[in-house]
């Protein structure tokens, strides 16, 4: 069990915004691409072993920025998929949904080819993607990087340290961060949240 390196992707119109922003291949904003570029020399100072990144393009983005243009695409590392509350904000469905909350109640069910994902659904994928990282780990040396999206690598952080899904809820990540999942003991932990470089 090497380190893994948690890359969210920049800023966009919709995270900057507050609305849930799934399977909509919504761009970087500038001010994202930013954040990427900045966060090159943390990238730098861990030797990588592997990448893998998500299908859309602001995580594709975000990976050429930090200088890991290679990175492999896994389907299984694209965003929550939202449903029927793709492209709308909490506080819009806590209008007819008073305290609403979506690793505990969920979402509604979409369009067929996105009829949203259960907290266990998105656990079931970050479990996946971390069988393939932890087999990349033992085929290289060097950190594995996964850069993908908010929620989903909340979600990705609670199954590595052994916790249930809905207890992503526990680990609130900014676009254009950088994270480290490390082990002490050979048990897995949070060894670095949310870091940027200084201003």
């Amino acid at each position: 069990m090497g380190d893994l390196l948690l890359v969210r992707h920049g800023e966009t119109e919709w995270s900057r915004s507050g609305r849930h922003t799934g399977c909509t291949d919504v761009p970087l904003t500038e001010h994202g691409r930013e954040e990427a570029r900045r966060l090159v020399p943390l990238i730098r100072s861990h030797r990588i072993g592997a990448a893998f990144v998500s299908p859309l393009q602001r995580a594709r983005e975000t990976a050429r920025l930090i200088g890991i243009p290679d990175a492999r695409v896994d389907a299984d590392l694209r965003e929550w998929d939202y449903g029927g509350y793709e492209g709308v904000t909490t506080p819009e469905i806590q209008r007819d949904r008073p305290g609403w909350f979506l690793f505990t109640d969920g979402v509604v069910p979409g369009p067929p080819e996105h009829p949203g994902e259960t907290p266990e659904q998105v656990g079931e994928r970050a479990d996946r993607v971390l069988a393939r990282a932890d087999a990349a780990v033992a085929d290289t040396e060097g950190a594995v990087v996964l850069i993908a999206h908010g929620h989903f690598l909340r979600v990705l952080t609670a199954r590595r340290l052994g916790l249930s899904p809905r207890h992503g809820a526990l680990f609130q990540l900014a676009t254009g961060t950088l994270c480290r999942l490390g082990t002490e003991h050979g048990r897995p932990v949070v060894a670095g949240w949310n870091i940027r470089p200084p201003a």
